[in-house]
């Protein structure tokens, strides 16, 4: 028998990994914490999935667990969208604004776990994709800042798009082995730049072959 500080911690535990993974993100707040950027965006990444690993392998699924997670996301994913959007300014940071603003609008409608989901791209695609951006840009002297905005104006339609987008590579990796091996992929895009642009492609183009739309 549990004590209940014990089961407290226990019943919480998915819940817990939700919120640590917001709060590293206060960095991006401090003078030059941007350079932190790339593996707090990979570090958010890995607890997202973490906390629904958790929640299903421990059997503590539970309608509050869901809306704090879905909250967790949607600060965590515009802290993120903003401070890349503002460290580089203008455009960006004005097509930042409309990728927050689309990212809200999914966020809100999905805040009730009983809610129609399965539509449009995941929040996390849209900060792997910035993830990518941000890797790949200085490996072929690409323009950041216009890369950045193309896909903060994408998202913020391909979030709420009324169809289901079938063939994102996180959307269908289930298994806690997959998930952790796309989390080892975004790792590996990071730590060893000849790997970027295949693993960036496999995500990017999966993504753009899911606007065809779905048939099923």
């Amino acid at each position: 028998m549990l004590k209940l500080p014990d089961k407290f911690i226990y019943n919480n535990a998915a819940n817990i990994v939700s919120i640590l993974g917001v709060l590293p993100l206060c960095l991006l707040f401090t003078e030059g914490g941007y350079q932190y950027i790339i593996p707090l965006i990979i570090y958010n990444n890995i607890m997202d999935d973490l906390d629904g690993i958790l929640a299903i392998k421990m059997n503590i699924k539970s309608d509050f667990g869901a809306r704090l997670d879905n909250l967790c996301d949607g600060i965590s994913h515009c802290i993120i969208i903003m401070a890349a959007g503002m460290h580089y300014g203008g455009i960006c940071a004005a097509a930042g604004l409309i990728a927050v603003t689309g990212l809200m609008l999914r966020v809100v409608s999905r805040l009730d776990p009983s809610a129609v989901t399965g539509t449009g791209s995941p929040t996390n695609e849209l900060i792997r994709h910035i993830l990518f951006v941000l890797l790949l840009t200085p490996l072929f002297d690409l323009n950041v800042s216009l890369l950045l905005s193309a896909v903060f104006i994408l998202h913020a339609v391909s979030m709420n798009v009324p169809y289901k987008m079938p063939y994102l590579i996180r959307s269908i990796t289930k298994s806690a082995t997959a998930i952790g091996l796309v989390n080892a992929a975004l790792v590996i895009a990071w730590l060893f730049p000849f790997a970027t642009p295949l693993i960036a492609a496999c995500f990017i183009l999966t993504y753009l072959y899911s606007f065809r739309g779905y048939n099923g």
